[in-house]
Parts: C-alpha cells; sequence; structure tokens
C-alpha cells in the first residue's frame, strides 16, 4: 500500500495541494485577468505621458508627483494635462500650476480640456504651452470665493451656546455661530481680493493676456470654449484625438507610444475623487471659484 501511495505522489499531491487552496487560487487567478498585460504595448515604454486631473481639486500631491515624475524621465518627451475639473482649494492648484510651469521648461506640454476646466483646474494648466478645449467643454470662472453659514438662530432654537477664549481681534474669523462683523468682512475681503489678483496677474502672464483687461476674461466669467479663444483663455477647439496629435507633433516623436493608466490605480482614483466631493461638499473651504 505505501508503494502505490508513493507511486501516485506525483498526482495526488497537486490535487491535495489544488483542494486545500482553492479559493486563494481562484482570487490569484482573476488578479492576473484583471491586471495582466492586453498587449506586446502593455510591456513597453512609453514616450508620451498623459496626466489627468479630474474631480474636485482638495489634495495636489500624487498629481504634482507624476509631473514632476514626468518631467526628470528622459524617455517621456511630451505630456498631456488632460483636465475636467470645477477647481477646488487655492493652495493645491497653485502647486499644479507650478509644476507644470517646471515642466514646460523641459519638454512640450499641452492642456485638453475634456469637460470643465473652470477656476483652480484652469490655473493649474495656464503654464501649458497650449491650451486645447472640446467645443462642448466650460471654461473659466476665474474667481475666488469664500462661503459660510450663520447657524445662530438654530443654535438658539435648540439651546446651543459657544464658549470661546481667543486672542487676537480676528481670530474668530469666518465662525458660523453668529453674523459676521463688519470688520470681519473687511478682512476676508482682503484676503479675498489678494488671492484673485494673484490668480488674475498669473493668468495674464501665462497667456500673455493685459491684466488691465482682466473683467473680460476673468471676474468669475464662465465661457463656453469657442468664446474662451475669444477671450485668449484656450488656443484652439478640439478632442482628445487633436490634443494628442498636438503632443506628438511638438515632441517630435516618430514613434508615439502613450502611457496606460493602471487598472487598479484607476480604480483607487475613482473612490478617492468620489470622497474628494463628499467631503468638499459638506465641509466647504476658501477656494478659487
Amino acid at each position: 500500500m505505501q508503494t502505490l501511495k508513493k507511486l501516485f505522489l506525483p498526482i495526488t499531491l497537486p490535487i491535495g495541494f489544488i483542494q486545500n487552496h482553492f479559493k486563494a487560487m481562484l482570487f490569484l487567478l482573476l488578479l492576473f485577468l484583471l491586471f495582466a498585460p492586453q498587449n506586446e504595448n502593455d510591456l513597453t515604454s512609453h514616450n508620451l505621458q498623459e496626466i489627468k486631473l479630474y474631480g474636485t481639486i482638495m489634495n495636489a500631491s500624487e498629481i504634482v508627483a507624476q509631473i514632476d515624475a514626468a518631467a526628470k524621465n528622459k524617455a517621456i518627451k511630451g505630456v498631456l494635462l488632460s483636465v475636467d475639473s470645477p477647481g477646488g482649494a487655492v493652495a493645491p492648484s497653485v502647486e499644479i500650476a507650478y509644476a507644470i510651469k517646471r515642466l514646460k521648461a523641459k519638454k512640450p506640454v499641452v492642456a485638453y480640456a475634456q469637460g470643465t476646466m473652470a477656476s483652480g483646474s484652469y490655473y493649474s494648466s495656464i503654464w501649458a504651452d497650449e491650451i486645447i478645449a472640446n467645443p462642448g467643454s466650460m471654461i473659466g470662472s476665474i474667481g475666488v470665493i469664500m462661503e459660510g453659514a450663520d447657524l445662530s438662530e438654530v443654535m438658539q432654537k435648540i439651546g446651543i451656546k459657544t464658549q470661546t477664549i481667543q486672542a487676537g481681534k480676528y481670530k474668530k474669523l469666518g465662525t458660523p455661530d453668529r453674523p459676521w462683523k463688519d470688520y470681519e468682512v473687511n478682512e476676508l475681503n482682503k484676503v479675498i481680493q489678494g488671492t484673485y489678483d494673484m490668480f488674475t496677474h498669473d493668468v495674464a502672464k501665462a497667456r500673455g493676456l493685459d491684466i488691465k483687461k482682466r473683467a473680460s476674461f476673468a471676474n468669475a466669467h464662465i465661457f463656453t470654449a469657442a468664446q474662451a479663444v475669444q477671450v485668449g483663455l484656450v488656443d484652439k477647439l478640439g478632442v482628445a484625438y487633436d490634443a494628442k496629435r498636438r503632443v506628438e507633433a511638438l515632441s517630435g516623436v516618430k514613434k508615439p507610444l502613450w502611457n496606460k493608466e493602471d487598472k487598479f490605480d484607476k480604480l483607487i482614483k475613482k473612490l478617492t475623487a468620489t470622497t474628494a466631493v463628499t467631503l468638499f461638499t459638506y465641509f466647504p473651504s476658501f477656494v478659487l471659484k
């Protein structure tokens, strides 16, 4: 009997392993089918990079890392920044804008308005060599806003009072437990106007526009793509195909090969974007809008 068992070990051992680890093997098989390269191009190093700026801008660290990595990568000859974003917080938008400016100093970069390129996402795109907009996209909204709520009446009805100890006249700026006082509104206006001046001056400098005429291209105007071309915010109209061809032309590559986004990263980004929109909806802050 022992001899027979030893004889059939090469068959029984694999079968036993499969039976004991069937679920794990099935899971690994699914992962392989989901993330395995689809063709030879997936295994080949790309020479053109598409970077996507989608959703509300709350944190710029990831996209800035992608931009800086593309700038340092000698194999990358050109970059397309695809944008579909309503804007967001001021500081992250500025971070992205200056990362694009650093990138432009090393290789051509084209910004493409896929759906919405407004406020902070427009700021993020201004230093590109060219801005191309989908004819159906919305452009502009160059302005700054700070929103808050006066919850004092609600708090009074349910019997809630705030208690604070503060040092500094303006320390309670923007608190929702009472109406804002005139001197507080003036203080906030100072910050809002200063940020608006920075925004419009950077747009004028990057796009070659006359800052004295900012009421025509800024002032929180919202433009169709065609209107944005007329006021100088966009260079030309086109779709994603045209934007990619333009990057290829500027980069001078003979055999263009674009990157493909990792499927797992794409899933994580979708989940992150959804979370960011939810947080932005319920916890608004000082934003470009």
